[in-house]
């Protein structure tokens, strides 16, 4: 039976909401650094890994619960995905192919190693600290994958084909939720990547010129708003501990 609460945010409509907007903040803010300021992807991806881990070790630290704390890290996942992501795929010159084969590879291995360790991939047993490191790395892998996912189809099929492909994938997993036995830890891992390109997507409608169907918005202005978006969200929606189960330690 459940009996304790972990430091993770439940699994909730809000949370994907939020997942959503904190992915788009990701890829604005990633941007404005590596490009607006011209830094670029590898001088960005190692100042965004340093808040990363800052940030992962404050919430590892905390005692409980911390709604913003917690929210943070999700941007620091985000921005530092976008920037690892670009890093991967073009800095490294091995392409959108390579680039999504080989953080496909590392999360899958982070994911393996958890397993092996705790026995369980579920954000419904995390209460230790090895746990909820673990569960951040993988964080971070999700949304650099899809952040490279998301290049790679546009890439492909164009950008209005990588939203149809994405959006018809979500909708099966969301199928396969709600219709089916299906496991809902994969179920919940699948989601997590898949959600990461509406991020890109939304971030390329703020920032792309009136004349390409965007807002025009510097990605300063973007990143802005969108922070504001999250705290007043954080702050309004309902924000709660994912309930333990201790019965997810006998398998996924």
């Amino acid at each position: 039976m459940k009996s304790e609460f972990s430091k993770v945010a439940a699994v909730t409509l809000g949370f994907w909401i939020i997942k959503i907007i904190a992915t788009t903040l990701g890829e604005v803010g990633g941007d404005a650094v590596t490009m607006s300021m011209q830094l670029g992807y590898l001088a960005g991806s190692l100042i965004f890994a340093a808040i990363f881990v800052v940030a992962v070790l404050a919430q590892i630290a905390a005692k409980k619960f911390h709604p913003f704390l917690f929210w943070f890290v999700i941007v620091a996942t985000t921005t530092f995905g976008t920037t690892l992501a670009d890093f991967f795929d073009r800095s490294l010159g091995i392409g959108y192919v390579g680039g999504s084969s080989s953080l496909f590879l590392l999360l899958m291995a982070t994911l393996g190693l958890w397993y092996w360790r705790m026995g369980t991939i579920s954000t419904s047993s995390i209460t230790s600290p090895q746990a909820e490191m673990f569960y951040w790395l993988a964080i971070m892998f999700s949304q650099t994958l899809g952040t490279a996912l998301g290049d790679l189809l546009s890439e492909t099929t164009g950008y209005a084909g990588g939203v149809l492909v994405f959006a018809a994938a979500l909708a099966v997993v969301a199928l396969l939720h709600f219709f089916t036995n299906a496991n809902k830890v994969i179920l919940f891992w699948a989601a997590f990547i898949l959600t990461r390109p509406f991020g890109a997507t939304m971030g390329d409608f703020l920032d792309k010129p009136i004349a390409h169907g965007g807002l025009d918005l510097s990605r300063y202005t973007a990143s802005a708003i969108l922070a504001l978006a999250i705290v007043a969200l954080v702050t309004v929606m309902p924000q709660r501990a994912e309930p333990v189960d201790m019965r997810a330690r006998a398998g996924l």
